[in-house]
C-alpha cells in the first residue's frame, strides 16, 4: 500500500507494528534517514537498539548471504518486545531477495524496514511494497514540509508555547533549510528555551537560527544603511583584523543592498518583499531592515547598488589602490548618502 501526504507524515510518527514492513524511499539521503529513525524509534522504543531489538543490514550484506534478511526477521531477541529488521541502501538488485522475505513474513516476526534512494514508477522494489496487502511504501521528496509537519517536530522537541511572529519565521526557515538543519535549530532551540515558560519569540528564532554572515560583517552592513558613518571605521579595522577581504566584504554589501532594493520595488510594500526573501529575514534584523528600506527609497538604492557595482570592479581590477581603503571609502560614501 502506497502512503503520501499528511497520511504519510501521521504514519511515521504512529506505525503499525502488525504490518510487514515499510519501504521509505527519495532522493535526498538526509530526509529518509530522519523518517527512518523516527519510525524505528516509534515502533521499538528510545532502548530498544541498546536492548538488540533491532538488526541492520545493507544490500551487500544481503547480496552475500540470501538468507539473512529471512534470519533477522525470525531471530528472537533476549530482551522482551517489538523487533525491527533495517535493510539500508536496497535497491532493485535485491527486491527478488526482499520479496521472499515479504512471503514468507509471519506475526511476530520482526517488522521490516527498507530504505533506499530514488525509485522510479517502474521499480521492481517499490512495486513489491505498493502491491503488498500488508506493507507499506512511502517516497519522499523535495517538496517543502507543510505546517503539519514542522508542528509536530517542535511538538516533539517540547516547544509548546510559540508566539504567531515566530512561528511564521519557522514556518519560513522549515521550507528554506535542509530537514537536518531545520532539525538542529530546532534542538537548540528547545536548549536555548530550557525551563523557560514564556512563549518563542521572532528574536529568540533569530539567535538560534543559521546565519549567513559573520555578525562583524552585519554590524558593518547595518551601520552603513543606517547612516552611522562614523562607525565604519573602527568596525572596518576589526574585520581587516580578522581577515575579511575585501571583495568579500564587497559582495556581502551588494547581497545586503540587493536585499534592500528587494523589498523596495515590492508592489506589496517593503514587508510583503522582505517576508518574500530566500534566505529568509528573521526577527529583530528584519525590523531593521525594514526600517533601512523606508529611509532610503527605491532611487537612492539604485544609486547605492551601482556603487557598490563600481566598487567591486575596481577591486577585481589591476588597480594599485589599497583594497581595504577603497572598500572603507565606498561603504562610508554610502553612509553619508543615507545620511
Amino acid at each position: 500500500m502506497k502512503l503520501s501526504g499528511a497520511e504519510a507524515s501521521r504514519y511515521f510518527g504512529k506505525p503499525d507494528p502488525k504490518r510487514t514492513g515499510l519501504l521509505i524511499f527519495g532522493q535526498d539521503a538526509m530526509r529518509v534517514a530522519l523518517r527512518r529513525q523516527e519510525v524505528i524509534a516509534a515502533l521499538i522504543g528510545p532502548e530498544g537498539e541498546a536492548e538488540m531489538r533491532l538488526a541492520r543490514l545493507s544490500a551487500a550484506d544481503l547480496r552475500k548471504d540470501p538468507a539473512a534478511l529471512i534470519d533477522a526477521c525470525r531471530a528472537q531477541g533476549f530482551f522482551p518486545g517489538p523487533r525491527v529488521a533495517f535493510l539500508e541502501e536496497a535497491s532493485d538488485a535485491v527486491a527478488p531477495l526482499v520479496a521472499i522475505a515479504l512471503k514468507d513474513w509471519r506475526p511476530g516476526d520482526a517488522t521490516l524496514i527498507v530504505t533506499a534512494g530514488n525509485l522510479t514508477g517502474k521499480s521492481a522494489l517499490k512495486k513489491l511494497f505498493d502491491d503488498h496487502g500488508s506493507a507499506i511504501s512511502i517516497g519522499l521528496y523535495d517538496d517543502p514540509p507543510s505546517r503539519e509537519e514542522i508542528e509536530a517536530v517542535l511538538t516533539k522537541s517540547g516547544l509548546a508555547a510559540i508566539s504567531p511572529a515566530a512561528m511564521t519565521d519557522l514556518l519560513a526557515l522549515g521550507r528554506d533549510l535542509d530537514p537536518g538543519d531545520f532539525r538542529q535549530t530546532v534542538e537548540k532551540l528547545s536548549l536555548y528555551k530550557w525551563q523557560d515558560a514564556t512563549p518563542l519569540t521572532p528574536e529568540d528564532v533569530a539567535a538560534c537560527a543559521p546565519g549567513s554572515i559573520e555578525a562583524e560583517v552585519d554590524d558593518v552592513l547595518h551601520a552603513v544603511a543606517e547612516g552611522r558613518g562614523n562607525a565604519v571605521g573602527p568596525l572596518m579595522r576589526r574585520l581587516e583584523g580578522q581577515g575579511v577581504l575585501p571583495v568579500s566584504l564587497c559582495i556581502n554589501a551588494l547581497r545586503h543592498f540587493r536585499t534592500l532594493h528587494f523589498a523596495a520595488a515590492d508592489p506589496g510594500g517593503p514587508a510583503s518583499g522582505l517576508a518574500r526573501m530566500r534566505p529568509p529575514v528573521f526577527g529583530p534584523r528584519r525590523d531593521r531592515m525594514l526600517q533601512q528600506v523606508q529611509g532610503w527609497g527605491l532611487r537612492n538604492l539604485e544609486t547605492a547598488l551601482s556603487l557598490l557595482v563600481e566598487t567591486d570592479l575596481t577591486l577585481r581590477s589591476t588597480s594599485r589602490a589599497p583594497a581595504m581603503a577603497v572598500m572603507e571609502r565606498a561603504l562610508i560614501r554610502l553612509a553619508m548618502m543615507r545620511r
